[in-house]
């Protein structure tokens, strides 16, 4: 069994919009995929969608991040928002800060009590839309990269029947999205201002409570179907509205800004069990 490096290590619990995380700050070495994996499995370990890696630079913070799988992402807004609350919370910075992540540097302040919003830029390619074959069934949605690659599918019946775990895990390993996968983002535009949205997120491998660049992906399909105007609100199954404001000319996004919940829940040291992996069970058949 591997051994970790992380026991003895002080470690935070966070959430953003109901996507939990745990953090480092400053470890004397980043963790490995097991350690990643290990700590955010859920009834063994202290649990989470994700862990990430704060580090002070001279201009800002750099942030590293990790799915619960053990893989690395790109970008995580919901967790760059907690990364800015932490870094408030360490005193290295005074409400607003420079998030330096592997996607770019994104601009972070708070905007009161366990909010922070995010300056974000734009999307660097263009919307895709594509049809997704299944077991004989025909997915219409849209390809969006937001540091992240997102497939965005407007849902016409009520969220509250979206197959979100079953439909969500097929779609997100299609072959279309290989060999990355892809965030899987079920969508309604009830009103021009209004977005509804639930999440199958990869690495995670499961239906999150809300997922950030999922939200602007979905912002940014509504403003190209001209579905959606800004500002607009987005409501998750978390229960934590997030804002999404900008400028818009002829549906083109020229900036953007994300708005929602961060918290700090827990500070604590790691024990030696927290970072023990449990074996997978081989079945008999």
């Amino acid at each position: 069994m591997t051994q970790s490096t992380l026991t003895q290590e002080r470690y935070f619990k966070l959430s953003g919009g109901g996507n939990d995380f745990i953090a480092l700050a400053e470890p004397a070495a980043d963790p490995q995929p097991h350690d990643v994996r290990a700590l955010c499995r859920r009834g063994v370990s202290l649990g989470a969608d994700g862990l990430f890696v704060l580090r002070q630079e001279q201009e800002g913070v750099r942030m590293h991040y990790w799915n619960a799988d053990g893989l690395p992402a790109e970008l995580c807004l919901n967790g760059t928002r907690c990364a800015a609350l932490l870094s408030d919370h360490l005193e290295w910075s005074d409400g607003r800060v420079v998030i330096f992540t592997d996607a770019g540097p994104i601009m972070a302040s708070s905007a009161g009590t366990d909010t922070i919003t995010l300056d974000v830029p734009p999307p660097s390619s263009r919307l895709e839309e594509i049809t997704v074959e299944l077991e004989a069934e025909s997915w219409r949605g849209w390809r969006v990269d937001i540091g992240v690659p997102h497939f965005v599918i407007p849902w016409r019946k009520s969220l509250a029947q979206a197959p979100v775990a079953t439909l969500g895990a097929a779609l997100c390993h299609a072959d279309e999205f290989q060999p990355r996968g892809t965030n899987v983002m079920f969508v309604r535009y009830p009103s021009p201002n209004v977005l509804e949205i639930r999440s199958f997120e990869r690495g995670v491998e499961a239906e999150t409570q809300a997922c950030g660049t999922g939200i602007l992906a979905a912002t940014a399909v509504g403003l190209s179907v001209r579905m959606l105007t800004l500002p607009a609100e987005a409501i998750t199954l978390g229960g934590f509205p997030f804002l999404v404001t900008g400028k818009t000319e002829d549906g083109r996004l020229f900036s953007w800004s994300l708005t929602g919940d961060a918290r700090l829940l827990a500070t604590g040291e790691i024990e030696r069990a927290a970072t023990v992996e449990p074996e997978t069970p081989v079945w008999s058949a």
